[in-house]
């Protein structure tokens, strides 16, 4: 039998790629989307403005992930297994604890963004003027009041083209609204109004589709589930406030590049790396949509011990990532540089060598995607937060000595670091709990 008939045959990967591809079809068009806004906006506002939006929009985000319990992981793991089980009534109360959590730690965000808004103003735009526009701004973490567990359910039910449509709808009105500012030679609110529309509509969207979708899902009456039926509070308690901790690592160590380079150094200099990310972004743009795709069939297969056909996922998933990959550094190399010397005149072209730092770390990270995912499901969650701290704490320590000394190359070369010595501790330890499992049968 050729490869191409096995994989085609592989029921859980042709699954996996149908629901990516819902996902993959709209942010393609989102992709398209988002670089011809990210182009405009750049264009428009030039390195150092476009370094200020970037540290604005980033700050209000990093805030709601801060307190941010990821609740989409608790909803996936949990609710996902239960309803694997039959346990209908069980994922019912694990999707109510999870949404009530979700927004009162989405209130208690904002009013905590409004209270450092002067402080992120001052420090690290080096604008008081902007603290208006980062408490504007943070209107979105309102928006996005139980969004996380929302976008869980639609997962959990299969319902991913409802979820790429309200992608689509976003990314499209974001881009409109960047243009008409472009025509009209709007400034730093024009776009950051347009980018607060469309996260308006990618939080709400996904809130009302999941709710249409929970009585069909869970059965009728399940909002008065009651919640004592979590007799493992504990460890889903535990579970979150480890997947919180992760979060804030990540946030601290891995997300917030362009504040620490604001902060460091100036806006012009976060311009030039929030641009690198942009790039990046595209260079990422057909693997998230794996990563939540493979989550629920990664935790049913783990939860149904069926260790076989968790490793044929993972293997055929790792070279699609790696094939697209390979194929994103090549084009990088060939185009990246001759595209930015048009690009308003070669004022961006300063981020081209962060570029291809960064793309050798976030490449690894792509082929690797499932490497968190997959202790998640095994019960392990507290060993990526180990790792990534670890390394973590490493890297910020470097990067108060190095940054300020070489710039935002440095910061470019320990992300990129970063992410390779991080995930590829997570893989050894993901490939011994598969054998370890292994050892005690396959299905």
């Amino acid at each position: 039998m050729s490869l191409s008939v096995k994989w085609l045959q592989d029921k859980v990967l042709v699954r996996v790629i149908r629901n990516t591809g819902y996902l993959f079809s709209s942010q393609s068009i989102g992709m398209i989307l988002s670089t011809l806004q990210g182009i405009l906006a750049a264009v428009l506002l030039g390195p150092s403005s476009y370094g200020a939006l970037g540290v604005i929009i980033l700050f209000a985000s990093s805030v709601n992930r801060l307190l941010s319990f990821r609740m989409g992981e608790v909803v996936v793991k949990y609710a996902g297994q239960a309803l694997a089980l039959g346990q209908r009534e069980r994922a019912a109360a694990v999707i109510k604890a999870a949404g009530l959590t979700e927004a009162v730690t989405s209130v208690v965000a904002y009013g905590l963004l409004v209270l450092l808004s002067p402080l992120a103003a001052v420090y690290i735009v080096k604008d008081p003027a902007a603290t208006t526009w980062i408490i504007f701004y943070g209107l979105a973490l309102l928006a996005n009041l139980m969004t996380e567990t929302a976008s869980a359910v639609l997962q959990i039910s299969d319902h991913f083209r409802i979820q790429a449509l309200i992608n689509l709808i976003s990314s499209a009105l974001t881009a409109g609204l960047i243009l008409l500012a472009f025509i009209l030679h709007g400034g730093v609110e024009a776009v950051l109004i347009a980018y607060l529309l469309g996260k308006l509509v990618s939080g709400v969207g996904p809130m009302l589709a999941a709710y249409r979708r929970l009585e069909p899902l869970l059965g009728e009456g399940w909002l008065n589930t009651p919640l004592n039926l979590l007799h493992d509070r504990t460890a889903i308690a535990r579970f979150a406030i480890s997947t919180n901790l992760s979060g804030t690592i990540n946030l601290v160590i891995r997300d917030s590049e362009v504040l620490w380079v604001g902060f460091f150094l100036s806006t012009l200099q976060a311009g030039y790396f929030k641009f690198a990310l942009a790039v990046m972004n595209i260079v990422l743009m057909p693997i998230n949509p794996f990563i939540a795709t493979t989550f629920p069939e990664i935790s049913r297969s783990v939860a149904e011990k069926k260790w076989s056909v968790l490793q044929t996922l993972l293997k055929r998933t790792s070279w699609i990532a790696f094939i697209w990959t390979m194929s994103a550094v090549v084009g990088l190399m060939l185009l990246g540089q001759p595209f930015l010397i048009w690009l308003k005149g070669g004022a961006y072209l300063p981020s081209y060598p962060a570029i291809l730092i960064l793309v050798a770390g976030y490449g690894f990270a792509n082929i690797f995607f499932w490497n968190r995912p997959l202790l998640l499901a095994f019960g392990r969650p507290n060993f990526p937060l180990l790792i990534t701290f670890l390394v973590g704490v490493v890297k910020t320590a470097l990067m108060f000595i190095l940054v300020p000394r070489f710039g935002f190359l440095a910061q470019a070369w320990l992300l990129s670091g970063y992410f390779i010595l991080s995930v590829g501790i997570i893989v050894w330890r993901c490939q011994r709990e598969i054998s370890q499992a292994k050892l005690g049968g396959d299905l």
